[in-house]
């Protein structure tokens, strides 16, 4: 099946004349008689009932013209793709990022992709995780590191990294020398909690809600290490994940093990069905767990 011919029978019944057509792909009527005969001929089907008055397509032009459609959308990808696997060398990969994932893990990755790809720029928008899935959702960019689970139907997941979350405290606080906490021991103590729009914020108040309490939060914010200073005055406690411990610079901190096991799962995530770059291909290839 020639390609041409092809074109000629989709470009009639996009626009129902032959007159039209021929117009539209710039060959003469004649010639797109031909074209449709031959497809006839080689599919041994008619494609079209043609009069003086109308062009009208027949059930098996149909066929053909919903599967052409797809199969020259596909073949008219292919340079596109193929220009975007020349192009790695240059250009950019939009990502969003919640800032303790970006503190904790994303330098290594970022260090490793350039080293490999020197000249692809990572642009990072820092929000909140809940955030992070609008941004992939509505395309503004390509890759969005969040806490699972996630939306399945909207996002393919690539897990990231997992880790366990902790109780830290000042190491004067009453439960500091424990070996380890239950949730429901912190019934009466002050919380320090990331802002609305971050997973964790929910996080913590969902495990607290499952212990049978709702917690009395004093303070919130975007920054890990405000948290963190904030607990280091003696101002309330905070669960986080065990890998800010090796970040934080205050030696009175302390932090200990939960009985719950909390875990914290991240996972990277893409739009769904949406055309993947070679090069952020390539960066989901260097992430994997």
């Amino acid at each position: 099946m020639e390609l041409r011919d092809l074109r000629c029978f989709l470009a009639i019944v996009e626009t129902g004349s032959f007159t039209k057509a021929a117009e539209q792909v710039f060959v003469s009527q004649p010639s797109l008689s031909k074209s449709v005969k031959r497809l006839e001929q080689e599919l041994q089907v008619s494609l079209l009932e043609r009069s003086t008055r109308f062009v009208r397509i027949t059930d098996a032009g149909h066929i053909l013209y919903e599967q052409g459609k797809r199969a020259l959308q596909v073949l008219e990808e292919v340079p596109v793709r193929l220009e975007d696997l020349k192009q790695v060398q240059q250009g950019s990969i939009k990502i969003g990022i919640p800032p303790l994932i970006g503190t904790l893990f994303f330098p290594e990755l970022a260090r490793e992709y350039h080293d490999k790809y020197p000249n692809i720029q990572l642009e990072l928008t820092e929000l909140g995780a809940k955030l992070i899935w609008q941004l992939v959702e509505n395309g503004e960019v390509h890759i969005g590191f969040v806490v699972l689970p996630t939306n399945e139907e909207l996002f393919t997941i690539q897990p990231f990294i997992e880790d366990e979350f902790m109780l830290y405290v000042h190491e004067l606080h009453p439960l500091a020398q424990k070996q380890s906490v239950s949730i429901r021991e912190l019934r009466d103590e002050k919380f320090i909690v990331f802002s609305d729009d971050f997973t964790l914020h929910d996080v913590v108040i969902q495990e607290c809600n499952r212990a049978g309490f709702i917690p009395n939060i004093v303070y919130k914010s975007s920054q890990w290490d405000l948290i963190l200073e904030l607990v280091s005055s003696q101002l309330g406690i905070t669960l986080l994940p065990r890998s800010i411990f090796d970040k934080h610079t205050n030696p009175q901190m302390k932090i200990i093990p939960l009985e719950e096991h909390l875990l914290w799962r991240v996972g990277i995530i893409t739009k769904k069905d949406a055309y993947i770059p070679f090069a952020v291909k390539q960066f989901l290839q260097m992430a994997k767990m």
